[in-house]
């Protein structure tokens, strides 16, 4: 029988008799949760606002028989076990009722407390496993249609078509590695399509039927990342008050997409270098070791490794998950594709927003290439985005291109010869009024420490998901597997007022 704990779920007694009812309290009251009513009336009225894991009903009771309050009460709780207490042998009514769904057992009067006891175990555990297995069915949909509404969009690779050789370069070895097994290291700048090229890699594997399972790393922090990949036994740690499957596990025989995984704690390097070496993964808590088959494709940002290195992460680890690297050159340096990007990002928002706009000007094509693209093909599909809602025709002109209000990146000169030729930039916020570009020199650039860039990352997926969530909390926390006390620690910490 499993270890739960009795006390933690409802026991609900109903009898006319309230001698009968205070046997029963007196017998199982150290034992069980127990709430009581004199009848089934005041029975189905108290189920309005209890959930309770068994519900104990004596037959013979005036007004509404037992059985007749169980069929009712299975209606408003039907996860809940009926009892039934009889001191009748009337065995065609017995097994009708069973036969219902009504009444899951039967126990004849007078009964015995040992006996009885091992009856409400019984009934609570299939409760709990009832739940249990429902909370994991609605995960695993949670999971599948995020898959089906995300990977399966027609339009969801666009990101990565272009005509630059350097983007034919990285297209053909992504057709390379996706046949194959091995882990793959992505490194791009913010805002590069890595997300999308991981799940190309995933859709031209032979594992395209199989989990895609995303994990956004910068969203936990120490612990939470391992419990998060690796998942819990109940009990591990304060707050685990249900078992839980890790993302690893979920992505069996699939993919596992984790984005900018720093920094790891020894513990979550030594767990993830067996998942990936031995495929064995054991849940926080727990000495039961599960198989995994799982293909890890990495993301970083440039930098990242160099930190990894001071921060001392197994050099095992990392030659594990870096054994196929592959760069994506940003926008800046493939000028040549931000004309076929821009109209695919118009056509998907013209589709999804019901927009009029369908083309972009000549005019909006070369401001959009002037542009250096500081947030890369992210910044490029929000531009289009707003434009194609700012439009009031079929073509996007100039003036609804709204750029982020930052400085241009300078043209890094060895790269300068690669690009397509320099176009005038267009007069906007990111020239002065003679159309020069305004570059800010990268002496004085502000450098920012691992420690801010993640906490900068951090910020923006928090408010990414209130916003996503309406601003509630709760819900915030639920997605990403945290304690509200957590949720409001790291909110408090970073500033973020809500």
């Amino acid at each position: 029988m499993r270890d739960l704990d009795w006390n933690s779920f409802d026991v609900l007694v109903v009898d006319d008799e309230q001698d009968n009812l205070d046997a029963f309290r007196f017998a199982f009251r150290k034992s069980f949760r127990l709430h009581y009513a004199l009848g089934g009336v005041e029975a189905l009225s108290l189920l309005d606002r209890l959930d309770p894991a068994v519900i104990v009903a004596d037959q013979r009771m005036p007004g509404m028989s037992g059985i007749e309050f169980l069929k009712q009460a299975k209606e408003r709780r039907p996860d809940a076990a009926g009892v039934l207490l009889t001191a009748y042998a009337d065995m065609t009514v017995l097994i009708d009722a069973v036969n219902s769904g009504a009444v899951d057992r039967y126990v004849q009067k007078p009964w015995n407390s040992k006996e009885l006891a091992v009856i409400l175990r019984q009934a609570i555990s299939g409760f709990a496993t009832l739940r249990e297995n429902r909370r994991l069915r609605e995960q695993l949909a949670h999971y599948a249609g995020y898959l089906e509404r995300e990977q399966r969009d027609p339009i969801d690779f666009g990101e990565i078509a272009g005509e630059s050789e350097v983007m034919r370069e990285v297209t053909a070895r992504i057709g390379e590695v996706a046949k194959a097994a091995t882990h793959v290291l992505i490194e791009g700048e913010e805002g590069a399509e890595k997300e999308v090229v991981a799940r190309a890699i995933h859709v031209g594997s032979p594992r395209e039927e199989q989990p895609f399972v995303k994990v956004t790393c910068a969203a936990f922090r120490g612990e939470a990342l391992e419990r998060e990949l690796f998942g819990w036994r109940r009990g591990a740690f304060d707050g685990a008050f249900t078992e839980r499957a890790g993302r690893l596990e979920l992505a069996h025989r699939g993919t596992i997409y984790l984005d900018e995984p720093a920094p790891l704690t020894p513990s979550l390097q030594a767990r993830l270098l067996r998942a990936l070496t031995d495929g064995e993964v054991e849940r926080l808590g727990s000495t039961e070791t599960a198989r995994v088959d799982v293909r890890v494709v990495l993301s970083l940002t440039p930098g990242i490794e160099e930190a990894w290195a001071r921060a001392g992460v197994l050099p095992e680890l990392v030659s594990r998950l870096s054994v196929f690297p592959l760069r994506l050159p940003p926008l800046r340096e493939r000028r040549e594709d931000i004309r076929a990007l821009a109209e695919h990002f118009l056509r998907k928002y013209a589709r999804r927003n019901a927009r009029a706009a369908t083309s972009l000007s000549e005019e909006a094509i070369a401001k959009l290439t002037a542009y250096a693209w500081p947030g890369n093909t992210r910044e490029l599909e929000n531009v289009v985005e707003r434009a194609a809602i700012l439009s009031r025709g079929d073509v996007i002109l100039p003036e609804h291109l709204a750029f982020t209000a930052r400085p241009q990146l300078a043209e890094p000169p060895a790269r300068a010869s690669r690009t397509a030729p320099a176009a005038a930039p267009a007069a906007g916020p990111e020239a002065d009024g003679a159309g020069k570009a305004l570059a800010a020199p990268a002496s004085s650039r502000p450098k920012l420490d691992l420690s801010s860039q993640l906490d900068d990352i951090e910020r923006r997926e928090l408010l990414a998901a209130l916003e996503r969530c309406g601003g509630n909390k709760a819900e915030v926390a639920r997605q990403f597997g945290m304690q509200r006390t957590t949720l409001y620690y790291r909110l408090k910490r970073l500033g973020i007022d809500t």
